[in-house]
């Protein structure tokens, strides 16, 4: 049985489409211009369609084209770096996990959430934070294993993904002793007075927040906004303005960054979630992190 098509010939029409013109990928592959032009050609034949169209003195892309090339970066970008991956496998052996954070999830909140797997002898532990839509563009791709959010993955005929909750905190406000002390009313009229700290409009947390703001009847003195969670704390722990932070992480938030409680949310809550492919949920620690046993 016929393959679809040659991967080497998709390589080389991947390089004429990087370089713009067959005699410049011509060059960079130090063959001759009739044979680079061939085997585009024999692509084309083998897909049955045309991919690059006459552009001036050059060569542009055609809708086909555009297909193939998206196709053919994830290929040969994955294809770039194996050798290094083999590389450090056999330097470093051991057991690789490797997980998205969504930016904006509480630090010390995902420190609980992977203590299941904390403690493995030879774990490599490869942590990359991002925004949501692009760790699972990775996770998509096969260069993570799982990403942790405070959102269940959107659904998505292409991209078969699951979510599996992983908990939920309610969400209470904290602040420098100093700075509660400014204010004469009581939680939660005194985040009124208060300048207060909170994350970025694109996260979830935001939304709730801005509700229960609403619900109250509060018009809070926004001071500062931030994306990274450990950012708003360290900055709320300065005492430049009072902060919402997840409750059961509280004893070491209060430890960690001297600060103290003012009242809880009442009706907030952040929710986590541990997102991966339904090939990559076979990996071990992945199945550990599901499903920890009880201590």
């Amino acid at each position: 049985m016929r393959a679809p098509f040659n991967y080497k010939h998709l390589y080389y029409f991947w390089v004429v489409a990087k370089e713009g013109g067959i005699s410049k990928a011509a060059q960079k592959l130090d063959m001759a211009v009739q044979t680079v032009s061939a085997q585009v050609r024999e692509l084309e034949k083998d897909l049955g369609c045309q991919l690059l169209k006459p552009a001036g003195r050059g060569l542009s892309l055609t809708e086909a084209g555009i297909a193939a090339m998206q196709q053919a970066d994830q290929i040969f970008q994955l294809g770039e770096g194996l050798p290094n991956l083999v590389r450090d496998a056999v330097a470093t052996p051991g057991v690789r996990l490797w997980v998205g954070i969504s930016d904006g999830l509480p630090k010390l909140v995902v420190h609980r959430l992977l203590q299941p797997i904390i403690n493995e002898p030879r774990l490599r532990l490869l942590c990359m934070e991002g925004q949501f839509n692009d760790l699972l563009g990775n996770l998509a791709l096969h260069k993570l294993d799982l990403v942790i959010s405070d959102r269940a993955a959107p659904s998505n005929p292409n991209i078969k993904l699951y979510s599996h909750a992983l908990g939920s905190s309610s969400i209470a406000w904290y602040g420098t002793e100093a700075l509660l002390a400014k204010s004469a009313k009581n939680f939660p009229q005194n985040l009124a007075e208060l300048p207060v700290l909170l994350p970025t409009a694109h996260t979830v947390m935001r939304d709730r927040l801005e509700l229960w703001f609403e619900q109250h009847q509060l018009k809070p003195h926004v001071v500062g906004e931030f994306e990274d969670s450990a950012l708003l704390k360290t900055f709320g722990a300065s005492g430049m303005g009072v902060f919402p932070a997840a409750e059961s992480v509280q004893e070491e938030l209060m430890s960690h960054y001297a600060v103290q409680r003012m009242g809880q949310s009442h009706g907030v809550t952040e929710h986590f979630f541990a997102i991966g492919t339904e090939k990559k949920v076979q990996h071990p620690l992945v199945q550990r992190l599901l499903h920890p046993h009880p201590s």
